[in-house]
């Protein structure tokens, strides 16, 4: 096993309470901006480039902050006690793009990227599609070895694609051979530029939540790339390296399902404290503590478990079923714990002008993307199932 040091501990702790100020005092006073433009402002954008956000996890002699699992976890808990789109824009950059050119990347691959993305360029990771999400299986998007060249010809679609409106660069998930084994070999991965000709990018969808980050479908309509666009530089990898990164990826939803759940306790907590019925607040009557009481305990326990398979990470344990397990509660849990946020305002919490509906909208998602409940509970499962049949103990 590997230990990931990370930055400086002392060196983070700074970092981390100068983020916690950042986000109470610029970026939650500019949430009510940001939603109702549907977009991040340009110049606080700008300050996130700045502040090294778009590469914390990236190492430091490529440009970003070097930041191990546990620290990476931290920094997006600490950002989704903002509005979602904060951590959303730059989630990609240091999570999923990032592990699968930490993981699969060649040494020229790596050099090229992860300066540009510290230094802020946006990137997007294409794996779903319109007939396929979990199931790679049914993947339709197609990469053909260029006959005129050593490159290669990619053709498909990819669906609910975070931040594909803005992004500089996508990790495109393409199939290379109609059917291989092992399973899944028949899926290679592509780093291709926006601006490749052949690339386009459909209009952003309208969400349920999450004013301001946005999704859309990629479109690949012959996009020709050159051979070192391929991940590794070899093919059939491609699905290997897109579930190793969604580990990190499982991991950045459960600290911001966790961090988002505490900020709507809090204003919970603050409502039930200021709101009056039957002459005292409400906060006095013992129903209502209940709800505070059970939302504090599940809170506290995604937090544990957030050290642990963080900390299990950085020891270079294999994390899948950790990963996926804290994934389902978090996401779960913050959905438990809005649903009690807004049942505390009463009225107030149906109504937009108050932050509880939101919060509720907002948090559904989590328990969607980067594996549904349902999936991990299946993959959970299986890994138990396999771990036990070859007498492994975890």
């Amino acid at each position: 096993m590997t230990m990931n040091p990370g930055m400086d501990p002392e060196t983070f702790e700074q970092f981390h309470d100068q983020l916690e100020r950042y986000v109470r005092e610029r970026l939650i006073p500019a949430e009510r901006e940001m939603i109702e433009n549907d977009r991040i402002p340009d110049d606080i954008l700008t300050e996130m480039k700045d502040m090294g956000l778009f590469g914390l996890s990236i190492p430091e002699d490529h440009g970003g902050a070097g930041l191990n699992t546990t620290q990476y976890a931290r920094t997006v808990k600490a950002m989704s006690y903002a509005a979602p789109a904060y951590r959303s824009i730059f989630s990609i950059n240091i999570g999923m793009f990032n592990s699968a050119l930490k993981n699969g990347g060649t040494k020229a691959q790596q050099e090229e990227w992860w300066p540009r993305i510290a230094g802020g360029q946006i990137a997007c990771f294409g794996l779903t599609e319109p007939g396929s999400g979990s199931d790679s299986a049914a993947m339709q998007t197609t990469a053909r070895p260029d006959p005129d060249g050593n490159g290669w010809i990619l053709n498909g679609s990819k669906r609910y694609i975070t931040n594909a409106p803005h992004a500089d660069v996508a990790l495109i998930m393409a199939r290379t051979e109609k059917e291989a084994l092992p399973k899944n070999a028949h899926v290679s991965a592509f780093i291709v530029p926006m601006d490749t000709p052949g690339m386009s990018v459909g209009s952003p969808d309208k969400k349920m939540g999450q004013a301001g980050s946005h999704i859309a479908d990629v479109m690949l309509d012959d996009v020709h790339v050159p051979g070192d666009a391929l991940l590794g530089g070899e093919t059939g990898q491609g699905f290997r390296f897109a579930m190793m990164s969604l580990d990190n990826g499982r991991i950045s939803v459960g600290a911001a399902s966790t961090g988002y759940a505490r900020r709507a306790l809090d204003s919970a907590l603050k409502y039930a404290t200021e709101r009056k019925a039957f002459g005292e607040p409400i906060a006095n009557f013992q129903l209502i503590q209940q709800m505070l009481a059970e939302s504090e305990t599940e809170i506290y326990a995604a937090e544990c478990m957030m050290a642990d398979v963080t900390a299990r990470a950085d020891r270079g344990e294999n994390v899948i079923r950790k990963a996926a397990a804290f994934k389902v509660f978090a996401s779960e849990m913050c959905g438990r714990v809005v649903d009690r946020v807004v049942q505390i305002y009463g009225g107030a919490g149906y109504l937009a002008e108050y932050d509880a509906e939101r919060f509720f909208r907002d948090a559904r998602i989590y328990r969607i993307y980067e594996g549904t409940t349902q999936i991990l509970q299946l993959q959970i499962a299986k890994r138990m199932l396999r771990d036990f049949a070859a007498g492994i103990e975890r």
